[in-house]
Parts: structure tokens; C-alpha cells; sequence
């Protein structure tokens, strides 16, 4: 099925608030899971992907209730989880799934994962073979899910240096080491989203940091607590970019995400030349604010792999930018862009391409020539590919296009932005 989209833009104007944080909701429900008491998170985000780590606690006994802005979760501690007897279904919950792989690899019971097919064809090696080194006992097919948790009876501390820089596989790694026998010491190569170790804090969990390692000593006093999530940087990105290309825009986004390990878009986009104002900033365990930004020129710049940790999510909607700069882009060292929900290299850029855009694929990224107008020759029809970030990052791109677009699976959307459609149509002029 697809779905046309032209919305006769001249222009988006007006102000918006982003859904809540996603990387965030994913974390603080599994906080609070393993938390005993009563754990409030307001401002969550109601997508696809955190229902499946909602649903994962569930069928391990932990009563969680969800009104339209609040998750109210009667946490028990890790080792009163119920045994789920079912398979965790972990959808195309990347994050669900290695986080939790992290999270339970100590239970007394079996653990079984599986996922849709996009899901199943993501690595995991880089996961299970570093909690395997603390003691744990995970099967895998062929390094992919299905997956398998054996219980053990003891995990060992670690010493070890991630080989490619991931928030998701720390994370994992932060969340076995506080269940271990012995402390850890774990070595990013790029600082990446530190989340987690925000959260924890929250969560009367404290780890210690001397620049890209990080320290866990085992314990298990967590805290129940009630948090307010800021709006996601990762949506709100959509709406920068759209805003910067498409003619006759102004836009205020409210209580933003500016984690500096979340907002490296930011940075290239002000290197591009873009003046993007931030209003009302606060920081207290996460900071936030105000975004205002309008439509206005960018230039080519050159980006490198120290770059896009803190932009690896949007470095689609970068490109989509370039094509509108002026000069030449250039972006490598993104090679993790390949195993994302789908190979986000190889499919921004025939996608972008198929309306006119000048990309040339690189092994690690992509080099564009901008300032290419984009066109649909009369009707094209874009491929998402099940990949939720592509297909908004695609509508973006229908703003600026002359001549019909449809997208092909747009509902995948709903996976991490259900009101996205609903909050364009809102800002359309």
C-alpha cells in the first residue's frame, strides 16, 4: 500500500511538540521495571518500538498502566521477574533487544527473542560476544535472532573496549556489569549517548566516568522515581530540516531533547551555516529546550566518523539538507548506517536520487552535490523498506518536490512517530 505525498507546502509555520524522548522511554521502562515501588514517567513515548519493551516487562510479571502522558510501573526488583514462558517479541525494537539482552542475561529462567524480519537480519554479535566474555551463556542463528539466554549462575566483571561505538551495546554491557561479581571497566572509541548512565543516576545508581571509559561497580539499590521526558531531538530533527529547505518556513519546537551526545545535527547544521536559535534551556538530569529555525541557505561541509555517533540517526536527513547546499558534502566513517533498519546508505541514496538528487554511495557514506532541485518525473513512487526514519526523512523530501510522490509502507511510521503525518498537516501553510 501507498501513499501519496504531496501536501502543497508553501511554507510550515507554526509551533509543535515532539513526542517524548524515544531512546529514554525504552530505558526508563526498563529502570523502572526492575526498580521495587512506583515508578511515574510522564511526557513517554506511545510508539510501536517502546510497546514491545513495555509488553517484554509484562510477561514477566511487572504491572505497568498507560494513560495518554503517563506510565505509572509497579516495579519489582531483577530478581523477582517472572519467568515470561512465551518468547519476548521484540518487534523491530533493535534497542528492546539488546538492551534486554544486557538486563536479563542473569535470570534463573530461560529467555527466548524474536523479532520481525527486518529485526532478525541485525547483528547482535557485537552484543552477545562481550557478555559472553562476563560468564553469560547466549545462542544465537548465525548472530542474528532468534536468541536464546541460558541462565548462569555468575557474571564477571570486564574489562573491554567497544570495537565500534554504540549506546546500545554500553548500555548492554552497563546493565550486565552492575548484576557481576566484580567491577568493569568499559571503553567507548567515541562518546556516545549517555542515556543510560543519566537515567541510572535518577535511579539512585551512580557510575563513574574518566573520559571514554566508564567504571561499574555492582549494586542493586535502585530507587523508584518519577520523570518527565523531554520531546525527542531524533523527531524534532525532522522538522529542523524541513524547515531549513523548504521555502517560507518559521517553526518553533518546544521542550527539545539538547543531550550533547544526542544533538550532533545541530552542530553540522550550524557548520552548514544555519542559525538555529535555542530559547529556555534547562538542565537538570537531561537538558532541553526551545528550537526556533526558518528557511534559509546551507553550504557543503565535510563530515567524519567523529561526527556521527551523535548524529548516526539523522545523518539521513543531513544528506537530504546537502542536496539543497550549496558545494559538495561528504560523509564517511557512517558505515554503521548499513545495519540500521534498513541499509540506510545504499537506500537514502537511490531514493533520493529517484527525485533528481546527485549522491554518489560511498562504502561509509555519501558525497552529494547540492543544491540539485528535486522532481518526480510526473508520478514516483519511494520505497520506505519498513524503515521508520527513511520514510519520514522521504516525506521531508516530498515537500520540496515538484510532481507527484507516493510512499510505499508509510504506516511504518508509527513505529517511533504515530502523529507525524497529523503534526505536518498541522504546520502546513
Amino acid at each position: 500500500m501507498k501513499q501519496e505525498l504531496n501536501f502543497a507546502a508553501h511554507g510550515l509555520n507554526g509551533q509543535i511538540n515532539v513526542p517524548g524522548d524515544k531512546s529514554m522511554t525504552h530505558r526508563a521502562i526498563m529502570l523502572g521495571s526492575i526498580t521495587p515501588g512506583k515508578t511515574q514517567i510522564t511526557h513517554y513515548l506511545a510508539a510501536g518500538d517502546c510497546w514491545e519493551t513495555i509488553l517484554a516487562f509484562k510477561h514477566m510479571g511487572v504491572n505497568i498502566t498507560a494513560t495518554t502522558n503517563t506510565l505509572t510501573i509497579d516495579g519489582r526488583s531483577l530478581n523477582q521477574l517472572k519467568n515470561p514462558r512465551i518468547s519476548l517479541n521484540m518487534g523491530n525494537s533493535g534497542t528492546s533487544t539488546r538492551l534486554l539482552m544486557g538486563l536479563l542475561v542473569k535470570q534463573p529462567f530461560e529467555i527466548n527473542f524474536v523479532g520481525d524480519a527486518s529485526l532478525s537480519q541485525r547483528p547482535l554479535l557485537r552484543v552477545t560476544k562481550p557478555l559472553e566474555l562476563m560468564g553469560a551463556k547466549i545462542s544465537t542463528q548465525k548472530g542474528h535472532l532468534p536468541a536464546k539466554i541460558t541462565p548462569v549462575s555468575q557474571l564477571n566483571g570486564i574489562q573491554y573496549r567497544l570495537p565500534v561505538a554504540s549506546a546500545q551495546v554500553k548500555s548492554a554491557l552497563i546493565f550486565a556489569a552492575l548484576q557481576a561479581k566484580s567491577p568493569s571497566l568499559i571503553e567507548e572509541p567515541i562518546a556516545t549517548r549517555d542515556h543510560t548512565e543519566r537515567l541510572l543516576s535518577q535511579f539512585g545508581i551512580n557510575l563513574k566516568r574518566q573520559g571514554t571509559i566508564i567504571e561499574v561497580i555492582p549494586q542493586n539499590q535502585f530507587q523508584a522515581t518519577k520523570l518527565n521526558l523531554p520531546g525527542d531531538f531524533s523527531a524534532a530533527a525532522f522538522w529542523l530540516v524541513a524547515a531549513l529547505i523548504t521555502p517560507k518556513s518559521h517553526l518553533i519546537l518546544k521542550d527539545v531533547g539538547l543531550n550533547p551526545t544526542r544533538t550532533g545535527l545541530l552542530r553540522l547544521l550550524k557548520r552548514m551555516g544555519a542559525k538555529i536559535i535555542i530559547k529556555n534551556y534547562q538542565n537538570d538530569y537531561e537538558p532541553r529546550g526551545d528550537l526556533e529555525v526558518s528557511s534559509q541557505c546551507l553550504h557543503g561541509i565535510d563530515v567524519n566518523a567523529y561526527d556521527i555517533p551523535a548524529a548516526i540517526d539523522e545523518i539521513p536527513l543531513l544528506v537530504l539538507a546537502a542536496t539543497q547546499a550549496k558545494g559538495v558534502t561528504k560523509i564517511t566513517g557512517a558505515q554503521e548506517l548499513r545495519v540500521k533498519e534498513s541499509d540506510r546508505i545504499a537506500s537514502v541514496t537511490r531514493e533520493l536520487n529517484q527525485l533528481g538528487a546527485k549522491i554518489t554511495e560511498l562504502p561509509d557514506g555519501f558525497l552529494v552535490y547540492g543544491q540539485t532541485p528535486l522532481h518526480g518525473n510526473d508520478s514516483v513512487t519511494l520505497n520506505s523498506e519498513g524503515d521508520h526514519r527513511l520514510a519520514m526523512m522521504l516525506t521531508v523530501a516530498a515537500l520540496i518536490t515538484k510532481g507527484k510522490v507516493f510512499l510505499k509502507n508509510a504506516s511504518v511510521i508509527e513505529i517511533s512517530y504515530p502523529s507525524f503525518f497529523r503534526d505536518l498537516k498541522q504546520l502546513i501553510v
